[in-house]
């Protein structure tokens, strides 16, 4: 941050007037973002040797990677891997658990949710559970799996049905080689209990809720960082209630103008509280 006060580290702005961002931390790992020169790579260089030096830390180039811009000279790519000693140029398929870039083709960017779900319901089907066993196993570890990513992007419904088909599977005790009778359809199961149902989640509505909630956050939270960088890219006015999706706008962008739509409609479920807010 002082050498980007400095004027020797050019940060990323998604737009002209978005604030300007050259690093983000998560735990133990961090994200530089910086633009494309040899000057700025001397730079973080000289930054990141000056915290290993006072720190006792070592920087591990064989676990670090980077991404450029496709616009980026491929002899300027070669300088800068070279001077930051990080020659593996990639951008892994995800990041934290979501996906780093999505496509066309988002089936494929959401593909891992299932395979994870999947993996948890093979390791329950061997054991013998009870029905209050399988209903808690499913509510609080299956249908929590993707929460985090719903809470950012829209998944598709295919996704959705995917993950509601493996667990309904799971709950019904569907074998690899015969399935059961399934006697009930799956959205009567998501019923409330008190009106007849089992309470487990409606995969597609329940992602729509985390999206309005994100909207919540935007507009009670209109400092933070997240905050700053959407507005000054999708509503400079700061009235987020009136816009909508936009040509070539990003996934997420788009994804939480799909949960203002419910936002809008006038009352969402504050996630982790369970209570309902009207507006």
């Amino acid at each position: 941050a002082h050498e980007q006060e400095m004027g020797e580290l050019d940060g990323v702005r998604v737009c002209g007037n978005a604030p300007s961002i050259s690093h983000l931390l998560f735990a133990n790992d961090a994200l530089i973002l910086m633009k494309a020169d040899t000057h700025n790579a001397d730079t973080l260089k000289r930054v990141l040797e000056t915290y290993c030096s006072n720190s006792g830390q070592v920087i591990s180039n064989t676990k670090s990677s980077i991404y450029f811009s496709p616009n980026t000279n491929v002899q300027v790519r070669e300088n800068i891997c070279r001077e930051l000693n990080i020659m593996t140029e990639a951008l892994s398929d995800t990041y934290l658990g979501l996906p780093t870039m999505v496509g066309v083709d988002r089936s494929d960017c959401f593909q891992h949710l299932i395979d994870r779900v999947c993996q948890r319901l093979k390791g329950w089907k061997e054991k013998t559970l009870s029905m209050q066993g399988k209903e808690i196993l499913v509510k609080s570890v299956a249908q929590a799996i993707p929460s985090y990513a719903m809470s950012v992007f829209k998944l598709p419904k295919g996704i959705c049905k995917s993950i509601t088909d493996e667990i309904a599977g799971f709950w019904w005790g569907d074998k690899e080689e015969k399935k059961k009778m399934h006697w009930f359809a799956w959205w009567k199961m998501c019923v409330p209990k008190k009106k007849g149902g089992l309470g487990f989640r409606d995969l597609h509505s329940f992602n729509l809720a985390m999206l309005a909630n994100q909207c919540w956050r935007l507009i009670q939270n209109p400092d933070s960082l997240c905050a700053q960088v959407l507005r000054a890219k999708y509503y400079p006015d700061g009235d987020i209630l009136k816009v909508g999706p936009k040509k070539g706008s990003s996934y997420t962008w788009q994804s939480i103008v799909s949960g203002m739509q419910t936002f809008k409609r006038g009352c969402i479920w504050r996630v982790g509280m369970g209570s309902k807010i009207d507006i």
